[in-house]
Formats: C-alpha cells, structure tokens, sequence
C-alpha cells in the first residue's frame, strides 16, 4: 500500500483527527490518529494489516515465530498481522507500571516481531523490547502501521513501518500559538485509570 493509501484508509474511517491532543507520549499534537476508528471495520484493519505482513516478509527478517502486541493499541493489529503471517500472537500488558506477558509463555530463543498501531517516540516499543528480552526471546524488529516520527524514533531493534505520516509534536511548554490558543484533550489509553 502507498502512504496516500494507507492515510485514506484512516479518512475513510474518520481517523485523522485535528485539534490540539495530548498523546501518550506526553508531546502535544494538532493531529490526532484515533486507529480505534480503523479498527471498528475488520475489512480496513485486514486490509492495513495484510499489506504490514506483506512489508514484514520483505524486510528479510527470516523465520518468526511470534507477533507480540503492547496492549491495548497493538492487540488487534498483532493479531491481524500474525493471522497473516501465519505465526501466534500474543500480546503485553502492564503490571505494576511494567509490561509483561502475563497470559503466556515465551519459549527461549523465539523470534519475535512487535507489531504497533502507531509509533510516535518509541516508547512504549522499547518497554515491549525490553520485556520479552528478559523472557530470552529475540527480538527481530518492531513493525507499525504509521510511523508518526518519521523515522526518527527510537525503538532499540529496526523498524518496518506501513507508512510514515510525519505530524507536528511539542513538549507542553513549547507550543505555537495557535495550538495553545485550544483546549487540550488526551484521546490516547495510557494512563486510564
């Protein structure tokens, strides 16, 4: 899929939100990716998601044998994609602050790919990463749908990304004008009590 494809998919779904948002990652955004919207239509997500399976194989990163997903925004599109690349799917939960596999059981030596909804900084990346390192896994890449970053962030294992979609972010005390001028809102689930 091409980047004008893959972005209007997200419009089609009315995804591709304008405003001033709090993300995740504490960074202010005047766009707002809600993938939830996407992920309503199981046709839309297939359709994503088959095409990241696709980029994943053409990545070269040889045999996988797990998609794992930090939860909550990489559950449906780490399972979609593993349904595709014909691999199990797990997926990370925090627990006490931490993400862990909580349900399952990571053999020693697997050979994993992560798979993301949308990648900003890397964070929450780099928290899985290091999660199923301590389980013995090997950790082959990190793949997304959109990387928000363009390339910039910071995964600690290669990244494949669907598309990228560079989009404005600022630190809280750093904003233009026109974004302070309106009301923040923080759509994003990290965080939620």
């Amino acid at each position: 899929m091409t980047r004008d494809e893959v972005l209007e998919v997200f419009r089609e779904a009315g995804a591709i939100l304008e405003g001033h948002f709090i993300l995740s990652s504490g960074l202010r955004s005047p766009i707002f990716l809600q993938k939830a919207r996407v992920f309503m239509y199981p046709e839309k997500t297939e359709r994503l998601c088959k095409a990241l399976a696709a980029k994943i194989r053409a990545a070269g990163l040889g045999d996988i044998d797990f998609v794992v997903g930090p939860a909550m925004g990489g559950l449906i599109p780490g399972y979609e994609t593993a349904r595709h690349l014909g691999v199990r799917s797990m997926w990370v939960e925090r627990e006490d602050g931490e993400f862990r596999l909580r349900r399952f059981e990571m053999p020693k030596g697997a050979r994993v790919v992560i798979v993301e909804d949308i990648v900003t900084t890397g964070l929450s990346s780099r928290e899985t990463v290091d999660a199923l390192k301590k389980t013995g896994a090997e950790v082959l890449a990190v793949a997304c749908l959109i990387d928000r970053s363009g390339g910039e962030a910071d995964t600690g294992v290669p990244l494949v990304a669907l598309t990228d979609y560079k989009v404005p972010a600022y630190p809280a005390d750093q904003l233009p004008p026109e974004l302070a001028a309106l009301p923040a809102v923080k759509p994003g689930s990290r965080g939620l009590a």
